[in-house]
């Protein structure tokens, strides 16, 4: 059987925390081991960790807010040095049902050599999560749920199982992002150079406040910093694709514009002033691909 770690980044959510673990050690593929990757937690997440599952759960505190980026980099880091053959990556709001390891590993059996597989993650109502659909090109997403496990060349860090192999090669997720993309990139320098799977077999449940996704048009002004660094992030990503991805980024860039133009109930000029400041730091930003220790 092949050894798996379930890294499990935290923030300060204890109670969804401890769903997803119960849910990981409910898995019917037994070869599992949880490793939780704490962001500096205020909220008694360790003593939670501690009294509810002991040994029975690995426990590392990063000793800051690394943000989501930083996390997965600080986890991926140190599982890929602990002698397992996958890791699987997801949010402390992941919340997999019971076969969900067990399908992506029967898949991983049946498609040889690949770079990751995602999971089919669907909103606490059961509809299709639409923060996690993957894409299977630059500009379109995946539109066929069902069947056969189905090519992909993006993912999202809520079930992202992949081969420990594949991280020494292509090296750590960017901890710079901070939040948001940070999976994008990764999963988009993954399937540049292996063959990247959406597994519908596989099931998660992504308990997410609301399933309409972020957006700055009608966002509120507490979360407007966080837009910096979406904004940022993505031209790093489509800059990599050549004049598809500049296309790409042109077009969304003039949409978000109109958009927010069009449609923002209040603080336009702020909204559009994070669009395009954003976008031009996103022209300089060039942060370190790092490998493991």
């Amino acid at each position: 059987m092949k050894k798996v770690v379930a890294v499990v980044v935290t923030y300060n959510r204890k109670k969804l925390l401890e769903e997803c673990i119960n849910a990981l050690l409910d898995q019917t593929y037994t070869k599992l081991d949880v490793l939780v990757i704490d962001n500096a937690s205020t909220d008694g997440t360790h003593e939670l960790i501690a009294k509810l599952f002991g040994k029975s759960v690995k426990y590392l505190n990063t000793g800051s807010n690394l943000g989501g980026a930083g996390g997965f980099q600080f986890g991926v880091n140190r599982a890929a040095k602990l002698g397992y053959d996958y890791l699987w990556l997801m949010d402390d709001d992941s919340i997999p049902t019971p076969t969900a390891l067990e399908n992506l590993l029967k898949a991983a059996d049946q498609l040889g050599t690949f770079g990751f597989l995602s999971s089919k993650v669907l909103w606490k109502d059961q509809t299709m999560c639409k923060m996690n659909i993957p894409k299977v090109s630059l500009n379109h997403k995946l539109r066929d749920f069902n069947g056969q496990p189905k090519r992909i060349i993006m993912g999202t860090f809520v079930s992202f199982l992949v081969p420990t192999q594949v991280v020494v090669e292509v090296g750590l997720p960017i901890k710079e992002f901070f939040i948001w993309a940070d999976d994008l990139e990764y999963s988009r320098r993954i399937s540049r150079k292996y063959p990247s799977y959406f597994v519908p077999a596989s099931l998660i449940v992504h308990k997410c406040k609301s399933n309409n996704g972020s957006n700055l048009v009608n966002d509120t002004p507490q979360r407007f910093s966080r837009y910096m660094y979406a904004y940022r992030n993505e031209v790093y990503v489509y800059r990599r694709e050549g004049i598809a991805g500049w296309i790409h980024l042109v077009l969304k860039t003039g949409l978000h514009t109109a958009r927010v133009i069009s449609q923002s109930p209040n603080n336009k000029r702020k909204r559009l002033a994070i669009i395009w400041k954003s976008t031009i730091n996103g022209l300089k930003f060039n942060p370190p691909i790092e490998y493991p220790d």
